[in-house]
């Protein structure tokens, strides 16, 4: 009862958090209740909002009182929008990022630029004081230049490579536009990579990478530096830019302000704190950004062709482009005009946010999915075993491993210019020498104490000798059903098949078998692990291929000489007799 003696006391103000329910909207609405003074409305498109462990029994308390309403409302019914925010003096836009499709231009456009008009006028309408828009430090970036330090002088691009950002520009600029029409008052918040509980889009990607293995690369040198924004610290930026509007400073309405943590860091750091909080590896492989660019564009049309079950590509495409730029900006302007200064360390979000995440860790993710999940197509294709292990990286030290050595072995029998026989002799003899002098080791070496290799290391198991055997037993029985096929003379597709077959590995074994085995080692170790993470696209592709050679088979033997027509005929008679 005192509670609400002293919250009735503080003359609360009513406000609406348009995408409350989401991310950066959830944090600001946490934060307004703990400021005490503020009668919240969220409005969202969710039926109704949902409450996870995370998010405390503040925001539970605060529905029940009443101090907190919940409102369905949909951005382009703009009558949705007047009715929630009718009385109220502030209106936070945030995003509706969940309500769009990044491959649907137009779903994004009427979410973004009419769903922005449609709140314009609503708050127009309702004589709305302050309206305060939740925009992105990437509607001053081009995807291709650097940016240091940059401030609130830096204009918009005349293109920008994100559409989603090109749009979040142009809502921005309507919402700057019509400041101080009808007494309402604008401004609007840039921040720079938005990270925290609850995040939908930067730190569900990184884990994402990390899984898939992707998360090794580098892109470029690593040392470009980001400004990273924790997303309390948004949800303050929001309420400082609130109380700046209104005293009515003119210094803050109409304008926009750049919002970051003030502790730019390295990209790859900040991407390496995140997986190994989590449990993954960190990246340690650095890629060439132009090799990357090509990639990303095969990846963007195997995506537009056939679809991908792994990416959504254009936050792929921005990602590349946060990763391989300097992006950093000067928030002096909203320190001094607005009064924001960080609330919580860079250090300290990092933290907190791992500890949201902490069910998505390697070991959690793997025993609650990986072991569960169907065997992919390519693990079906290498049968599952070890071998499958190792060529699909399940543990990268081992498959870089056994890939040096056989690139070694490469190099002993195909590239020393011996002759094979010779190669193998002198590989016989250096095991030789190795073993015998490994054997002769006393037991212990300058105090080191030398462990006998076991005898059972030499030895063959009898299954793996039964299973070597039927093996080949079964690989010779499939080539005998193909020799019976040809010596009945009445199956041309298997003839064409042999003989190609036959001349392609004679031209192989006659002029490339260097080369050939070379590219069969590194295709071995690549094609199937890509095979892995693109397997619908690349379905999709050799089911068009495939197609498109029966086509062409069934077209030649339909259209075979006269000639050889009698030899199907004959041997389709012998049949029925």
């Amino acid at each position: 009862m005192a509670d609400d003696d002293r919250f009735t006391g503080l003359n609360p103000k009513i406000c609406v958090v348009l995408g409350g329910s989401r991310f950066v909207g959830r944090s600001l609405v946490l934060r307004l209740l703990t400021k005490g003074n503020w009668i919240i409305r969220i409005a969202d498109s969710p039926p109704s909002i949902q409450l996870d462990h995370s998010h405390h029994s503040l925001l539970a308390r605060a529905l029940s009182s009443g101090r907190v309403s919940y409102f369905p409302v949909h951005l382009l019914d703009k009558r949705q929008i007047t009715q929630v925010i009718e009385g109220s003096s502030v209106v936070f836009y945030m995003d509706h990022a969940a309500d769009m499709k990044a491959n649907d231009f137009y779903s994004c456009y009427m979410f973004t630029v009419q769903g922005t008009k449609n709140v314009i006028n609503a708050c127009r309408e309702c004589r709305v004081k302050r309206l305060i828009y939740n925009s992105s430090a990437d509607v001053v970036f081009d995807g291709l230049h650097d940016i240091h330090y940059g401030d609130e002088s830096l204009s918009r691009p005349w293109r920008i490579e994100n559409k989603l950002s090109d749009l979040k520009a142009q809502a921005e600029a309507m919402i700057l536009g019509i400041n101080d029409i009808d007494g309402l008052s604008t401004c609007a918040l840039r921040s720079s990579n938005v990270f925290g509980p609850g995040d939908s889009e930067l730190v569900p990607f990184i884990l994402e990478l990390g899984r898939s293995g992707w998360a090794k690369f580098i892109i470029g040198s690593g040392d470009n530096l980001s400004d990273f924004t924790y997303s309390e610290n948004v949800a303050h930026a929001h309420i400082c830019a609130e109380e700046a509007l209104s005293i009515q400073a003119v210094s803050v309405a109409g304008k926009a302000f750049f919002i970051t943590n003030n502790e730019p860091m390295k990209f790859g750091k900040f991407i390496s704190l995140i997986l190994e909080g989590l449990g993954y590896q960190r990246p340690f492989i650095k890629l060439p950004v132009k090799m990357v660019q090509y990639v990303l564009l095969l990846v963007m049309w195997a995506h537009d062709n056939m679809g991908s079950r792994y990416f959504s590509y254009p936050f792929f495409v921005h990602f590349f482009h946060l990763a391989s730029h300097t992006r950093t900006f000067n928030c002096a302007a909203a320190k001094e005009d607005i009064g924001y200064v960080p609330v919580v360390s860079l250090e300290e979000g990092i933290t907190s946010t791992i500890e949201a995440f902490s069910h998505l860790e390697r070991d959690s993710y793997y025993s609650r999915d990986y072991g569960s999940v169907e065997q992919s197509k390519a693990e079906k294709l290498l049968g599952g075993g070890k071998v499958a292990d190792i060529l699909l990286w399940r543990d990268e030290t081992t498959s870089f491993t056994y890939f040096l050595v056989l690139v070694m072995l490469f190099h002993w029998f195909f590239l020393s210019g011996r002759a094979f026989t010779s190669s193998a002799a002198r590989l016989l003899l250096l095991h030789t020498v190795i073993l015998y002098g490994y054997g002769s080791l006393p037991l212990n070496l300058f105090g080191l104490p030398i462990q006998r290799m076991s005898l059972s290391s030499f030895e063959i198991s009898e299954k793996v000798v039964k299973d070597s055997v039927a093996t080949m037993v079964y690989l010779w029985n499939i080539v005998f059903q193909n020799i019976k096929i040809l010596a009945q003379g009445n199956d041309w597709s298997v003839f064409f098949k042999v003989v190609i077959s036959i001349l392609f590995l004679r031209l192989i074994l006659s002029k490339f078998l260097a080369s050939s085995i070379g590219i069969a080692l590194v295709f071995g170790f690549t094609a199937f692990f890509v095979y892995e993470q693109y397997e619908s696209g690349i379905d999709g592709t050799v089911g068009v291929l495939l197609n498109s050679l029966k086509e062409s088979m069934t077209f030649f033997t339909t259209n075979l000489p006269d000639s050889m027509s009698p030899l199907q005929h004959d041997s389709g008679s012998g049949h029925e007799g």
